[in-house]
């Protein structure tokens, strides 16, 4: 399998540290807001990373943490008049189910902020005691940024001399500007916890390295994690921090692998909060199943830049039709649980830094082939196993076709209809047993006028939108 670094910026071979295994650790959300699509993006990018993984023969340890410190967290709840635990939680449970619905699974691991403080003081504490970082006259404790001789190798960002020169509140307590907070003093606030520096709440970076110290790294290993991965906004200054202190307070380097994927446009425009257009996640799932947007939003290589727009959506969403329309043919056959040598090339081309576009290419080919074998005369037995084989193993690998054919085409109707629809189907199942066909002919006719198509099959009766 290879993995695009970037850091040194070449594809490279993934040779874990303990053969076998494979640890993940990547940052998650910070939950006072709701989730938009770069969340979703990132999210859907590495668990088809862990599903790969997996399917290479490797026992995965993935960890994705909850940021529930932070100051945007204590403006939200100030502004809505709730306490910040009410902010933090709701925000959780949604980030939870709106994932869920884009068929992401959830992360062996998930650590909180809340949770992980002890860990936190350790790793302060030893950097402390080491020289690379300092505590001031007002209480904060800063990273010394000079002490590290390493520091910016990670994004190779070259200092500017005016970023040098700029001066942030309590600047003139830093030996540098470019110094950054691991503990920050706070006397009186909503939001505060006693630590061995004094009352107050830690920096933004420190809580991931601690956090993969904790859950994650052997002591005595070259790297904390054999991948670290994140959206490409947090390489510098989120990512770069992270390494520098683990480094200066352990044995070992952060990561052996660092994945980044590429932003979230929206009709060519980086989603950006400030710009005020930041698509949010339950607004597109109010009107697109959770599984369309899994497969839009993978349908473009995790490292480019994603232009989202409702067109290209609904192009895409075409293509998954086709899986569907392909397992709705198949339906209720049994699987072959041979490999075939579709399932072969599928997870090579994936194998390859998730080459998305080369496994849609071979599902496309596949599907293609399959119909076409299928719309010729025979009964072709052991192609409908092997095809229902391949839709079972994309299924597993992508995340994609994992519905009933059948309610998969319902998309769209509302639920007061679907019941409608249920209840209808269910009245003509009981006439269909007391053989009264001219009632069962006229319920039949009143559930086409709800506007769907039905079809009769052994396992029952189903229908979809039209």
């Amino acid at each position: 399998m290879f993995i695009y670094d970037s850091v040194q910026k070449t594809k490279r071979l993934f040779t874990p540290m303990q053969e076998g295994k494979a640890s993940l650790y990547v940052c998650g959300p910070t939950v006072y807001d709701d989730a938009h699509l770069g969340h979703a993006k990132s999210a859907l990018v590495f668990d088809l990373l862990v599903r790969v993984l997996k399917a290479e023969g490797y026992e995965v340890t993935y960890a994705r943490n909850i940021t529930d410190i932070d100051d945007k967290i204590i403006k939200k709840a100030s502004e809505q008049k709730k306490e910040i635990q009410e902010i933090t939680n709701f925000y959780t449970s949604s980030f939870h189910a709106e994932m869920a619905r884009l068929g992401v699974q959830k992360p062996d691991i998930e650590p909180k902020a809340t949770e992980s403080l002890d860990a936190m003081f350790a790793l302060i504490q030893k950097l402390i005691e080491s020289g690379h970082a300092y505590k001031t006259q007002s209480g904060d404790v800063y990273f010394d940024t000079a002490s590290d001789p390493l520091y910016l190798t990670l994004s190779k960002r070259i200092q500017e001399e005016d970023e040098k020169q700029e001066r942030v509140e309590n600047s003139d307590l830093k030996k540098n500007s470019a110094d950054f907070a691991l503990w920050k003093s706070v006397k009186e606030d909503s939001l505060s916890f006693d630590s061995p520096f004094g009352a107050g709440r830690p920096g933004w970076h420190v809580e991931c390295s601690a956090m993969i110290e904790k859950h994650l790294a052997n002591p005595h290993a070259e790297y904390a994690v054999d991948i670290h991965g994140g959206g490409a906004d947090l390489l510098f200054p989120h990512h770069e921090n992270e390494a520098a202190q683990t480094r200066c307070a352990t044995n070992h380097t952060l990561a052996n692998y660092w994945m980044h994927n590429g932003f979230v446009n929206i009709n060519g425009q980086k989603m950006s909060k400030s710009l005020g257009n930041s698509f949010f996640l339950k607004d597109a799932l109010k009107v697109y199943d959770g599984e369309v947007l899994r497969f839009y939003l993978l349908s473009t290589h995790y490292r480019g830049n994603f232009n989202f727009n409702e067109e290209d959506l609904l192009v895409s969403k075409k293509r998954l039709d086709k899986i569907y329309r392909l397992k709705k043919r198949l339906f209720g056959l049994a699987c072959a649980n041979e490999k075939t040598a579709f399932q072969k090339a599928l997870l090579d081309a994936l194998g390859d830094d998730l080459n998305i576009s080369s496994a849609l290419a071979l599902i496309d080919e596949m599907i293609a082939k399959a119909n076409e074998t299928l719309d010729t005369a025979g009964k072709h037995k052991e192609l409908k196993r092997d095809t229902l084989s391949n839709l079972a193993y994309i299924e597993t690998l992508l995340g994609f076709g994992v519905k009933n054919p059948f309610e998969y085409f319902q998309s769209g109707v509302d639920e007061k209809t679907k019941a409608k629809i249920a209840e209808l189907i269910s009245q003509r199942d009981e006439a269909k047993k007391a053989k009264d066909f001219a009632t069962s002919d006229t319920i039949r006719d009143l559930i086409l006028a709800c506007g769907v198509t039905i079809m009769d099959t052994p396992q029952g009766t189903f229908w979809e939108s039209v």
